[in-house]
């Protein structure tokens, strides 16, 4: 491939980091990425999930029908980077590597329109709303993905901290179940000068945070594995002759599956209870960003195994999950598929840290391995 061909890629890439836009507000970017693609060829292009694109190549119903996703959305955190392609809106960036993700789908779709699908179909899906959870669930509710019953599914992922262009995946469990839980407590204000005569939410607060810190299980390569995270807390007023009345908890829950999930909910909720029958406080829960596991099947795993030895490509196989959820989970509930991870750069900056980027080195390589896949079941 010529320099300069490369380069387009390179950047468009860096044009969606200019321009971010966080969970399910991707307009632009939704219209970035449509007339970006559009000249290559797509048998069709829909728009769905509001801001989401979907990409049909082939149109044979003799054959495999392959999902290939990446996600869209930026986050609301402030880039500190001063490189030229910085963003330009802010406190709002790409710091989760979406633009990178994005640019790899584009050059795939370059190169499916260079090669016509012989057998079956293949789609593209560019999908909005991964950070908060809600893109994968609003795709799959569109009716215009309800015609479309994948017999393989992919994804990936950038992951800093590993050397420049590996391969990371595993079979089974790749990413954790992933639930964010707020508690909310309920008392009575009062004069600060008069605790007794109102009902202050602190002490419970404090007792269930510490609690939660008690019964969690760090360690991801165990099965009883429980992350728990406090995000946010929030009580009373800045008002120092008031007694507060009212406070939250905001938690966000990890664990190795679906059950393990239910059963550290089934726990905190006892745990809130107890709390709440001890202190006389009214306590409620919620519950809000649920991911679902991603459960990488043994065949898929294979196949990218397979395809990235072929192309030349460092192979790890991971040992544990990662801790990070990944709504492509809710994919894989529904259709066998997998997602690996292709490594940022071993100094790279972390994900969602504020002077992350995407390393454009990865576009190529991470496209050649998806039409690989593409290549085995569909040519």
């Amino acid at each position: 491939m010529a320099l300069d061909e490369a380069d387009i890629f390179v950047q468009f890439r860096r044009e969606l980091h200019q321009f971010p836009e966080v969970s399910c507000q991707e307009v632009d970017t939704q219209r970035r990425i449509k007339s970006f693609v559009n000249p290559f060829a797509p048998t069709r292009l829909v728009e769905l999930a509001t801001t989401g694109l979907l990409l049909q190549y082939g149109e044979s119903n003799e054959g495999p029908v392959t999902l290939i996703r990446a996600d869209s959305d930026a986050l609301p955190i402030q880039e500190i980077n001063t490189f030229a392609h910085r963003s330009r809106i802010d406190g709002v960036s790409h710091k989760c590597g979406h633009d990178g993700h994005v640019a790899i789908l584009a050059r795939l779709a370059s190169l499916l329109g260079q090669k016509p699908i012989a057998l079956g179909r293949v789609y593209l899906l560019f999908q909005p709303a991964e950070e908060n959870g809600k893109g994968a669930e609003s795709v799959l509710a569109d009716p215009a993905f309800a015609a479309i019953r994948p017999d393989r599914v992919f994804a990936l992922h950038n992951i800093p901290g590993y050397e420049q262009g590996v391969i990371v995946c595993k079979p089974g469990s790749f990413t954790p179940s992933v639930l964010s839980l707020i508690a909310t407590f309920e008392g009575k204000v009062s004069h600060s000068a008069e605790p007794e005569k109102g009902l202050n939410p602190a002490y419970a607060m404090a007792d269930f945070m510490l609690k939660t810190r008690q019964i969690q299980h760090t360690d991801p390569g165990s099965d009883a594995f429980a992350l728990i995270t406090p995000v946010y807390t929030t009580m009373g007023e800045k008002s120092y002759g008031i007694s507060a009345g009212y406070g939250e908890v905001h938690l966000t829950l990890r664990t190795r599956n679906a059950k393990r999930m239910e059963a550290l909910t089934a726990q905190l909720v006892a745990l809130l209870d107890d709390l709440a029958t001890d202190s006389g406080l009214a306590i409620k829960t919620s519950y809000t960003e649920a991911f679902f596991a991603n459960e990488n099947n043994t065949d898929a795993y294979e196949q990218i195994k397979s395809s990235a030895l072929k192309l030349g490509y460092t192979f790890v196989e991971k040992q544990e999950p990662f801790k990070w959820g990944e709504d492509f989970g809710l994919f894989t509930q529904h259709f066998p598929g997998a997602m690996f991870g292709i490594g940022n750069g071993v100094d790279s900056p972390a994900l969602h840290n504020d002077d992350y980027d995407f390393n454009d080195n990865l576009i190529e390589p991470a496209a050649r391995l998806f039409f690989d896949l593409i290549e085995i079941a569909h040519f």
